[in-house]
C-alpha cells in the first residue's frame, strides 16, 4: 500500500524538478548565441528521429510479450503514406490515407 503522506510530496517535488530543468534550458537558450553551423545541424534532428521512432511500427508487432513481423498490411500502408507525404507535404492527409489503407487491408486480409 502506498503511504499517501509521502506520495504527494514526492509527486510535487518531481514535478517541480522537471519544470525547473526544462525551464532552465529556456532561460539559458535566450542568453546564448549558437554558431550557425550548429543551428544548421540541429534542424536535421527531427528528420532523423521521426523515422527512427515510426519505422519499427511498420515492421514489428508486439502482442502478448512477443514481437513478430507486423504483417504486410502495415508495410504497404507505410509505403502508401510515404508516397502521400512526398506528394502532398500534408501531415493530416498522410495520416488519414495511411490509416485508411491499413484498416482496409486488415479488413480484407
Amino acid at each position: 500500500m502506498v503511504d499517501m503522506q509521502m506520495y504527494w510530496p514526492v509527486v510535487l517535488c518531481l514535478a517541480g524538478g522537471t519544470f525547473l530543468m526544462r525551464f532552465s534550458f529556456i532561460l539559458i537558450m535566450d542568453k546564448l548565441t549558437l554558431p550557425e553551423a550548429l543551428l544548421r545541424m540541429l534542424r536535421f534532428i527531427p528528420v532523423a528521429v521521426l523515422p527512427a521512432l515510426v519505422a519499427p511500427a511498420f515492421v514489428l508487432h508486439h502482442e502478448a510479450g512477443v514481437t513478430t513481423f507486423g504483417g504486410w498490411e502495415r508495410a504497404i500502408a507505410g509505403v502508401v503514406a510515404v508516397g502521400v507525404a512526398y506528394k502532398t507535404k500534408n501531415i493530416f492527409a498522410t495520416i488519414i490515407v495511411g490509416m485508411t489503407v491499413m484498416w482496409v487491408l486488415k479488413a480484407l486480409l
